[in-house]
């Protein structure tokens, strides 16, 4: 009697297909040891000055002292968490941080879709490539720069501003010291040198677009603006996703730099953001833990939005970062 043949199981079909993935890595290796190579230097530089350090984060749940070292102080727990949470500041800087940063990805979100889908639907290729350049040019100009630009336009004695003012005989604005104008100049002058580098992103997803889309809306007889809506927003939707997820998930992480620059006295209610404070109570007050507290409190509400934001996005459009 003949014998029919066993099937091969699931863990010998599981086993087979890890080594034929392991011979496929080998060969891959071996052609093409070169680019592993030159992968390996970004590789090794993110474990050295991204991920080794993070071990150093224990400093939150520790009393830090220089003579004992991070590993040698005394354990004290969420002990600085709560000095954090019980501080009178703490509602404050975090509504001016989330506040300011929800502000600035609606702001910068839509200008550089805009800007890219105007460029694209300009014929004259020189007038077009000139309105690239001039609006990508402010993205290499250094923050300090782009403040002391600001104070020079908006200073009430020297700026341009308050000359402007002045000629037509009008009282001068003080714009930086006025705490509800801060918020206005943070996200616009933001938006100014950032829009022209992110239009780029979206340039390249629209030249992506299969040309026969365009051909195929010519012949239904479709005008610009619907070629626009019912062509060139859906082909740059998934890229315009990845960069709104991105910028939610970094909502709680304004940059540093310019908030401190654009500070004073008189507008501090409203500039002091959890960057500048954290700076404030690290490296000035030298309370190095509840520093390292804060900066780890904004990590996690960071990782939990971009997390949230991610699954949404994946179930509302189905593209996303993962």
């Amino acid at each position: 009697m003949a014998l029919t043949p066993l099937r091969p199981t699931a863990v010998a079909r599981a086993a087979d297909t890890g080594t034929r993935g392991r011979s496929a890595a080998r060969r891959s290796l071996r052609r093409h040891w070169q680019l592993y190579v030159m992968l390996a230097v970004p590789l090794l530089w993110f474990v050295v000055f991204k991920y080794v350090p993070m071990v150093n984060a224990v400093i939150a749940f520790k009393q830090y002292n220089v003579v004992d070292g991070i590993w040698g102080s005394d354990w004290v727990g969420l002990a600085n968490f709560q000095r954090f949470f019980d501080n009178p500041v703490f509602g404050r800087i975090v509504s001016n941080t989330f506040i300011l940063s929800v502000y600035a990805v609606l702001a910068g979100f839509p200008v550089p879709i805009v800007l890219a889908l105007a460029i694209n639907e300009v014929r004259l290729r020189f007038f077009a490539r000139t309105v690239q350049l001039v609006t990508y040019a402010p993205f290499f100009i250094s923050t300090v720069i782009i403040v002391s630009m600001t104070i020079l336009v908006l200073s009430p004695r020297i700026g341009l501003l308050s000359d402007v003012f002045g000629f037509f005989g009008a009282d001068q604005p003080n714009v930086l010291g006025d705490p509800n104008a801060f918020r206005h100049v943070y996200v616009w002058t933001d938006v100014w040198q950032t829009a022209g580098y992110s239009a780029v992103i979206y340039l390249a997803a629209l030249a992506g677009i299969d040309p026969t889309l365009y051909e195929a809306a010519r012949v239904d007889g479709a005008n610009r603006l619907q070629k626009i809506i019912a062509v060139d927003l859906p082909g740059i939707a998934p890229t315009a996703v990845i960069i709104l997820i991105l910028g939610v998930g970094n909502v709680m992480s304004l940059g540093f730099e310019k908030a401190f620059l654009l500070q004073n006295p008189l507008n501090l209610s409203q500039s002091e953001v959890i960057a500048t404070y954290t700076y404030k109570v690290g490296l000035i007050n030298a309370d190095f833990s509840l520093a390292s507290a804060i900066g780890l409190f904004n990590s996690a509400i960071n990782l939990v939005l971009l997390v949230t934001v991610n699954r949404v996005a994946r179930r509302v459009t189905g593209s996303g970062l993962w």
